[in-house]
């Protein structure tokens, strides 16, 4: 019997688990209509990142309900692209399916993606035909974020797609692979390749609680997405100071004809002024997007795991060697 892996990461979502419990208990007893009579091995494996509400309490008393049911504790919070790697290291499935612990991906939809993946699939992704109560100004600075994205890169981030997607075995072991500690795990599933497919699905609204990603997370996710995912802002700072360099001649070369020809008198202090901060603002960000790829490269070269597992339940001993983080 083929083996499922359920991956889903959590982070302060104490009032949404039973409800998911609830509502993942047809699939796990492959009762679920959408199987339509197939039957399968289930695992389902939490990954608390560092809650500091009665989340991790509420995953004790689970797995003592149902062993089907697995979770591992991180030290702190990591974030949910290292969390995620937590639960690919854990994976011991012939795939796995990746969804959030407030219900915004539904249950139903996990079926339709196991009919594309026995097709012969092994990346499975839901195609979200709405996003749910986001904000008409977000879903607007999205869609310019996915296009930035794809503009610098050879290899395209599907826009309105999600971590809620299958994973054939061999695609998760290429991307657990991937030890980087600066991680786009949306950018990586492109990156690997393999066969893809999507399913269509509608975000729901929340169960309960509200969302953890504020407007700040989400400035600094798309940050992290475009450094780590392309070089493209190194390249825009060098053809913009060669740009500039080039005008900066020109300029001096009219000015001195100018001053040959014409003579020039004591003029010009507002233009001299508006030319140094403009270079100096270039200058400063250049120097920041610099800064920033120094960054990476220094948080790199510390070698540090991606994440520290502080509690876990019994997991089966074949799971990946890099359980542990390192």
């Amino acid at each position: 019997m083929k083996k499922i892996s359920l991956l889903i990461p959590v982070y302060n979502e104490e009032e949404s688990l039973d409800a998911l419990y609830a509502a993942l208990l047809p699939l796990l007893d492959n009762t679920h209509p959408g199987l339509n009579g197939m039957k399968y091995d289930w695992e389902v494996i939490f990954i608390d990142d560092g809650s500091n509400d009665r989340s991790a309490d509420k995953l004790r008393d689970l797995n003592s309900k149902d062993q089907r049911l697995r979770f591992a504790r991180l030290s702190r919070n990591f974030g949910k692209e290292n969390a995620l790697l937590a639960g690919f290291d854990r994976m011991t499935g012939n795939a796995m399916v990746i969804m959030d612990a407030d219900l915004q991906h539904p249950v139903d939809t996990i079926p339709e993606m196991i009919a594309k993946w026995e097709d012969g699939y092994e990346d499975v992704y839901g195609f979200r035909l709405s996003r749910g109560k986001e904000s008409i100004l977000r879903n607007f600075f999205t869609k310019i974020y996915y296009g930035l994205l794809n503009r610098s890169t050879r290899v395209d981030v599907l826009p309105n797609v999600g971590d809620f997607r299958l994973l054939d075995k061999k695609v998760v072991d290429a991307i657990r692979g991937l030890r980087e500690s600066q991680r786009y795990t949306k950018g990586l599933y492109c990156w690997v390749g393999f066969k893809k497919t999507g399913v269509d699905f509608r975000t729901a609204d929340r169960v309960s609680g509200e969302t953890h990603m504020s407007a700040g997370r989400l400035i600094n996710l798309a940050l992290e997405g475009i450094t780590s995912y392309t070089t493209a802002p190194l390249r825009i700072a060098t053809v913009l100071g060669f740009i500039i360099s080039i005008l900066a001649i020109c300029y001096m070369i009219y000015i001195v004809c100018k001053t040959l020809i014409f003579g020039e008198p004591i003029q010009g202090f507002p233009t001299l002024i508006c030319t140094i901060l403009f270079l100096g603002g270039c200058q400063l960000l250049a120097l920041g997007i610099i800064g920033e790829y120094i960054g990476k490269i220094y948080n790199e070269s510390k070698g540090r795991p991606p994440y520290i597992v502080a509690e876990e339940s019994d997991f089966p001993t074949n799971q990946n060697e890099n359980s542990k983080g390192d």
